[in-house]
């Protein structure tokens, strides 16, 4: 089963083209359904406010129509220079997370911007963080600097034998399955849940759908697992990395996981993240 419906969130920000198309690319390559989505509410940076009055959403609300035409134009001009033959425009003016999360719930595959040192225009990291963690699809986050062609020539996928990450697996296969190259690197393969021989079990579940995948161990106890995980993507020439995301509220806010959250922070090649 390939990717149908691929959703690609489309703000102001100068990244928002290449992230476009990306998308527009990838659902060229699956054959599948792009739906853009201009979501600029309340929770992105440009439109956040303490207790705003009526005067100013209204405010709000007109600039963020105006934006949302030219950001169409953008995206329309995108999907037709990659050949998307099936495209969709939607617009919302609500919380930004909510309306990705709601849209999400009807794609295969949703394309998010990683947030930048200056986040004006775009996203932030609160609602990526939201929206990441919400979404119940996986997520591909394209980092804010850099060029990069539809990763999934050669994949990296972290790996710990847990709930999210065997998500995030799942959610990649169509991605893994049409890999030149897929490394699995397990840090700290010890417990039960990785079986009697660590990687042995995902090497082979991944084997029986196609994929050409080698496993790597890494036993390191005294590492930061998360700057690891970077380095060896750049050992690998990795174009992409899959990962579960961990996370979890807290006194109302979203705390990720160490690891998930370095990834968010410093990723330099684009990351597929699960939860």
């Amino acid at each position: 089963m390939g990717y149908k419906t691929i959703l690609v969130q489309v703000d102001n920000e100068a990244r928002s083209a290449a992230r476009v198309q990306m998308a527009a690319e990838l659902a060229v390559r699956y054959g599948a359904h792009l739906v853009g989505l201009h979501a600029v509410g309340p929770t992105t940076g440009a439109y956040r406010m303490v207790n705003p009055g009526p005067a100013v959403i209204d405010q709000q609300i007109e600039r963020a129509q105006a934006q949302g035409a030219a950001a169409r134009e953008r995206f329309d001009a995108l999907a037709d220079k990659a050949g998307a033959g099936s495209i969709e425009w939607r617009i919302s003016t609500e919380d930004a997370v909510a309306a990705v999360v709601l849209h999400a719930r009807y794609s295969d595959l949703v394309l998010l911007g990683q947030p930048g040192p200056a986040a004006e225009g775009g996203a932030d990291a609160g609602f990526v963080r939201g929206a990441v963690l919400a979404a119940g699809r996986p997520v591909l986050l394209v980092p804010y600097a850099g060029t990069y062609p539809p990763p999934g020539r050669k994949v990296m996928v972290a790996w710990n034998a847990g709930r999210e990450a065997t998500r995030a697996v799942t959610d990649s296969l169509p991605i893994l399955k049409a890999a030149d190259e897929v490394t699995v690197v397990v840090v700290r393969p010890e417990g039960s849940a990785h079986g009697d021989v660590p990687g042995a079990e995902i090497g082979k579940y991944l084997t029986r759908h196609g994929v050409k995948v080698r496993v790597d161990l890494v036993h390191a106890r005294e590492v930061d697992v998360g700057n690891l995980l970077l380095s060896r993507a750049s050992d690998l020439s990795s174009d992409l990395v899959v990962l579960g995301a961990y996370g979890h509220s807290r006194f109302s806010e979203l705390v990720l996981g160490g690891v998930t959250r370095t990834m968010l922070e410093s990723m330099t090649v684009p990351v597929l993240m699960s939860h």
